[in-house]
């Protein structure tokens, strides 16, 4: 039996199965890491956000409550953002359309995709919207 060579510019069946993989294990650690900080809002039922830590009611534990609450915030903000690419990204690997660049529909490279799993643009266009912004 012949065997098929696979085109170097399109990335493999195996490797979209193991970065779907690596995928599912950071969203199940992001969301533990997420409900470790956040906790609901006692004043809005439906918000969900970071947990402001209580230490005591002295100078520098307040201090401290509000240092721990800032980078729980920013924390929250940057899990929530990675959450939202790998959602997306499974999303377009259960659609089909994982690999193939959101801007010029041309594959991209699968070095790129195996360094960044939830690039959805290839480098020429990623280079261009950067150079515009």
């Amino acid at each position: 039996m012949k065997e098929q060579k696979q085109n170097p510019n399109l990335i493999s069946a195996e490797d979209i199965a193991k970065i779907e993989k690596t995928l599912l294990a950071q969203k199940k650690q992001i969301m533990n890491d997420l409900k470790n900080i956040s906790g609901k809002d006692s004043h809005e039922s439906d918000n969900i956000g970071a947990k402001f830590p209580e230490y005591g009611y002295k100078v520098d534990e307040n201090v401290q409550e509000i240092s721990d609450y800032s980078t729980n915030l920013a924390t929250e903000k940057i899990f929530e953002s990675t959450l939202k690419d790998i959602e997306n990204t499974l999303d377009r690997i259960k659609k089909g359309t994982y690999g193939t660049c959101k801007y010029c529909k041309k594959p991209i490279f699968p070095k790129r995709l195996i360094a960044r799993p939830t690039a959805s643009s290839c480098i020429e266009c990623k280079t261009e919207l950067q150079e515009n912004d």
